[in-house]
């Protein structure tokens, strides 16, 4: 879990992407020793994401981005995660509660390439159903500072 010192370093990390050890730890006031220490557990630890998750899919040439809700045969449900992990354009998939079984985020170059991301999906062993919902636009993109800040406040506050 993180605490307090590691909140501010990612905190710093997200001001400074590009900011070396030691700028990091003289901005926080820290021995460069804690900073490198800390960073190497975050990422052993799998606290930080790998870098391609920062790549905005629009730029990458997919600006389509939609939300399936799958219905799975729970009994295999190991086998159709790996299934969905071969589709190249799943970018992230979460176990539901609710009327779904898995929320699968998918990137799509178009409505049409969507239409066959779809049907690739549905082709992975297990899947039963699916309903589509298509991203309109990001009004909050996906954000950790805010609750890193409450964590890097000094106790009491």
């Amino acid at each position: 879990m993180l605490d307090r010192t590691d909140a501010r370093i990612l905190l710093a990390l997200d001001a400074e992407p590009h900011a070396t050890v030691v700028a990091l730890a003289e901005r926080l006031g820290l021995a460069r020793n804690t900073v490198q220490a800390r960073l190497r557990r975050l990422e052993a630890d799998g606290a930080l994401s790998a870098v391609t998750v920062r790549v905005r899919p629009g730029r990458a040439g997919y600006p389509v981005l939609a939300f399936l809700t799958l219905a799975i045969d729970q009994a295999d449900a190991d086998r159709t995660l790996a299934d969905l992990a071969e589709v190249p354009e799943v970018c992230e998939v979460h176990a539901i509660t609710g009327d779904g079984d898995l929320l699968v985020r998918v990137v799509a170059r178009d409505t049409a390439d969507l239409h066959r991301i779809t049907l690739a999906v549905l082709r992975c062993h297990g899947v039963v159903r699916s309903s589509t919902a298509i991203s309109m636009v990001e009004s909050v993109p996906m954000r950790m500072a805010p609750a890193l800040a409450r964590l890097a406040e000094p106790p009491g506050r």
